[in-house]
């Protein structure tokens, strides 16, 4: 059990209880506690000295999970890693339940489950999220993975805390979050599905999953926002290149990715919102850093893209490269989010 914890103290003993609750007994809890300014560390330290499953770790503000993510599958010693963030907790039984379906079928890379979404200002449950159908295959390669998620749950990239992953797995493809990054999932996941050779949905709901002010998710300014998505999605745009002649790679992933990250890079730089909330030179700047090495890994994420999204990437680039085009930039994807919304209200009637 991995769980990186700041500023938890609140939330911390609940977390615990819910793990030291469980029926089975059979794990270790890797808890690593970044510089808090509340007693985050020494509720932590208080469990370690009563019991010896617990381990603590300490580290400066790194200001995400990426880092005690990293480090706990490092010093783990088991054979799983849970992801088990410090201001949530797991749903009673669900660790036995899970041990029985691994045990049903052993050796997967990734087992993914489903969490229970709890709103902390409303005090309600809601949304139960699994990123696999019910009748989702008993097994997938990582490429059926990703495309089966994307198809259901339009976006390729589960919560780290919705899987259970083989620790030998993570350790052999080296796969770990970009120190500092928030929203880690959206960078760790698509590589790690195209890593595994087996994934097993469980659709087991083990996890729930807090939604609150002040958590790192959620508090994330829109300055902080957009530098975040450029290391993210410059990341991804690299991936794509490096595994796309790759012997055997299957090229609707390629069209998947397409649709998954260029949406959500269209979608933070020019959204109506985010064009109102965030001034251009910001906008522009961070655009910069995304595309600082050229614009050649995206233009081969893009190809076989439909002609639209090919039209709204060229005007993207326009924006960067072309003063006298933003504001024409911005007035078309005004005009591509109209439509885009257009079409969901006319697909959804």
């Amino acid at each position: 059990m991995a769980v990186p914890c700041c500023n938890v103290a609140a939330y911390l003993d609940e977390c615990i209880a819910s793990l030291l609750s469980q029926a089975f007994g059979d794990w270790e809890c890797l808890l690593y506690v970044e510089e808090s300014r509340d007693a985050t560390l020494e509720i932590a330290k208080g469990y370690a000295a009563e019991d010896p499953r617990f381990r603590v770790f300490e580290g400066p503000r790194s200001g995400s999970c990426s880092v005690p993510r990293n480090r706990c599958i490092e010093e783990a010693r088991g054979e799983y890693v849970v992801f088990l963030d410090g201001d949530d907790s797991l749903v009673p039984g669900a660790l036995a339940r899970l041990a029985d379906a691994i045990a049903a079928r052993p050796g997967a890379d990734i087992y993914p489950c489903a969490v229970q979404v709890h709103d902390d200002r409303t005090g309600l449950d809601t949304e139960l999220r699994d990123n696999y159908p019910p009748d989702a295959p008993p097994e997938l390669s990582g490429t059926e993975a990703t495309l089966l998620a994307e198809s259901f749950r339009r976006h390729p990239n589960p919560m780290m805390q919705m899987e259970i992953f083989r620790r030998g797995f993570l350790l052999e493809n080296r796969l770990a979050c970009i120190p500092g990054l928030r929203g880690q999932d959206r960078e760790f996941s698509p590589r790690a599905l195209f890593a595994a050779r087996r994934v097993v949905p469980l659709h087991e709901t083990f996890y729930i999953y807090r939604k609150r002010l002040g958590a790192v998710t959620v508090s994330t300014g829109n300055a902080r926002l957009l530098t975040d998505q450029a290391i993210i999605h410059k990341s991804l745009f690299a991936f794509h290149a490096s595994v796309r002649r790759l012997p055997g790679f299957d090229s609707r992933l390629t069209l998947c990715w397409a649709r998954c990250w260029t949406s959500w890079v269209f979608h933070v730089w020019f959204s109506p919102r985010n064009v109102a909330l965030i001034p251009r030179a910001r906008r522009l700047e961070t655009l910069r850093e995304l595309f600082s090495g050229g614009f050649g890994d995206f233009d081969g994420l893009m190809a076989g893209s439909p002609l639209v999204r090919r039209v709204a990437a060229a005007w993207m680039r326009a924006f960067v490269g072309h003063p006298l085009l933003r504001p024409l930039a911005e007035w078309f994807f005004r005009l591509y989010f109209a439509l885009s919304q257009r079409r969901q209200r006319q697909g959804s009637e």
